[in-house]
């Protein structure tokens, strides 16, 4: 017995006699033909629709395109959280020890920066030793010592500064009615 693999395609993104793109909902028709490389979809628009039913198909057939979803933005872009990191250690500005230590903390959880060392200094402050995974460049960031208490706040700055939707934001809640 003849096996063959029946790997027939999505539509296509555009009619494929005349180029214009479909846009969602649209009516589109299609034909599956058998050439050289196997089973080959064609999608046309209704302007092109006698294309679509050329002799030599296997079958015709009429559809709904629906345009992809986009996909999910990715939480948090490493380059970014990475390169936020370089730019606030680079100024050195003690405003952001705090942001400093939680990028760094998030750039270790996502295994790009290993800690290799934990140090304090005479005065009392804990520096961390990290190490980039793939570049070996090492990072000396403060621990600010951050109490649970502040974490959340701290967390919500830096996700401001990468530009990402925040999650705990207030829904618009209508206001409670009271009886009278």
């Amino acid at each position: 017995m003849n096996q063959q693999e029946w790997n027939i395609k999505t539509p296509n993104a555009a009619c494929q006699a005349c180029g214009r793109a479909f846009v969602d909902r649209e009516a589109l028709f299609s034909r599956l033909t058998f050439g050289a490389e196997g089973y080959e979809r064609h999608d046309c628009c209704s302007a092109c629709r006698p294309e679509a039913q050329k002799a030599g198909s296997l079958s015709t057939w009429q559809s709904v395109y629906r345009m992809p979803a986009p996909p999910p933005p990715e939480p948090i872009r490493k380059e970014t959280a990475e390169s936020l990191l370089r730019q606030f250690m680079e100024t050195e500005d003690p405003s952001r020890r705090n942001a400093i230590f939680i990028l760094a903390v998030m750039l270790e959880r996502r295994r790009i920066l290993v800690e290799r060392d934990v140090r304090t200094r005479e005065d009392g402050l804990k520096v961390r030793v990290y190490e980039h995974r793939k570049t070996g460049e090492t990072f000396v960031v403060p621990d600010p010592g951050l109490r649970l208490d502040e974490l959340e706040q701290v967390q919500q700055e830096v996700i401001a500064l990468l530009g990402v939707p925040s999650t705990n934001a207030p829904e618009n809640v209508p206001p409670a009615e009271h009886d009278s």
